[in-house]
């Protein structure tokens, strides 16, 4: 499989890196870092600007109807830089509604998160399950010209100033998905004390929400599993962003700082350190490029790839970032230095949408589903 970049999507990696390192320097970020907004306007600004909420959406809608591929190259980015935002879960949404949301819904929702004028949030994951269609236990029943909304979601990006929740919850038996607005009655939200301070979590309560026939979206178990792929696969692309950065951090730290009279990237030691920190970070770009592409490509064994991808993606995030703190030494863990800034939101990637247990159990379960090679003769 070819992973070369094509001209279009060489020009958008570079085009979202450059607004980012210009508007959203780590200065920023760490300003932003104790503030209680899901947003920084003027950046969200600029990258409406720049059509990044729109662009996975389809063209009659404002959008500029690109696959996973680009989002994920714009959700490297964001990674990178450490960057707050919706930007991933209104594009997972978005992508949601557009296939399989009602035909009015569809010209309500899109136009809006496709000029950024709002975005969206997935509720998804709850308290103390697997985040995965087994544990999704928020229940949603039938009442008359409404369906009825009861449960708690944790860990929803974003939340707080979102408009729409993408809410996941049992109806007849079987996960289906629901459009809520954010400020419909019934609806709570209580931001999380959490360890990245890069970006904002919350937990949606649902107390007797209800919501419109014409808001449940046609997807069924399969298609909301093959969303949870779609933002595992972004999850992935962000914490490629944030390794490649901490890779970064550490050859220069290991260039400057001196132990007897050289410096301590010269040490044999440390650079085969270096040298699987790299390695590490090629796998995971290798993993997530190709599940992007199977995505898109509407492959057999797009399920398979990004349960590859994802599994294979948090063992790297645990292994590069303890190399990275190892080689940095004792200010890798100061308020002072960047690099702690990066450890906490690689933490976070471990474990959203599923950590590595999560994935290996389903990639494992389809695998024994796949069907078996008949062997030739000789």
């Amino acid at each position: 499989m070819n992973f070369e970049l094509s001209e279009e999507q060489d020009m958008l990696r570079e085009a979202s890196r450059d607004l980012l390192s210009d508007r959203a320097p780590i200065e920023r970020v760490r300003a932003w870092a104790d503030r209680d907004e899901d947003v920084d306007p003027e950046v969200w600004r600029l990258t409406a600007g720049l059509g990044w909420p729109g662009l996975g959406l389809p063209e009659e809608y404002g959008g500029a109807g690109q696959g996973l591929v680009e989002l994920a190259l714009v959700a490297e980015e964001i990674g990178r830089a450490l960057a707050r935002g919706p930007f991933a879960l209104t594009s997972v949404v978005g992508r949601a509604v557009a296939t399989a949301g009602p035909a009015g819904l569809q010209a309500e929702v899109l136009p809006a998160l496709a000029a950024g004028s709002g975005w969206a949030a997935w509720a998804f994951a709850e308290p103390r399950a697997p985040w995965s269609l087994d544990g999704v236990r928020a229940t949603a029943r039938t009442d008359g010209d409404a369906i009825v909304l009861d449960g708690v979601k944790t860990a929803v990006q974003d939340a707080g100033g979102a408009r729409w929740l993408l809410v996941t919850a049992r109806h007849d038996g079987a996960p289906a998905s629901f459009l809520v607005d954010r400020d419909a009655p019934g609806v709570g939200v209580r931001r999380h004390r959490v360890l990245d301070l890069t970006r904002s979590f919350h937990e949606v309560r649902l107390d007797g929400v209800r919501v419109p026939h014409e808001r449940r979206l046609t997807a069924g178990p399969a298609e909301i599993q093959r969303l949870l792929d779609e933002a595992s696969v972004l999850r992935c692309a962000d914490a490629l962003g944030v390794l490649e950065r901490m890779l970064e951090l550490t050859v220069e730290h290991t260039a400057s700082r001196m132990q007897f009279g050289r410096p301590i990237g010269s040490f044999q030691a440390v650079k085969h350190a270096c040298a699987d920190m790299a390695l590490l970070v090629h796998g995971s770009r290798a993993a997530t490029a190709y599940a992007a592409m199977a995505a898109d490509a509407g492959a057999e064994d797009a399920g398979r790839a990004a349960c590859a991808a994802a599994s294979y993606v948090t063992a790297a995030t645990g292994e590069v970032a303890a190399r990275a703190l190892q080689l940095h030494g004792g200010i890798g863990f100061t308020w002072e230095h960047d690099l702690h800034l990066h450890l906490r939101r690689a933490r976070a990637d471990s474990v959203l949408y599923g950590d590595a247990a999560v994935h290996r159990d389903r990639l494992c379960a389809l695998l024994r589903r796949s069907p078996r090679p008949v062997p030739t003769q000789t």
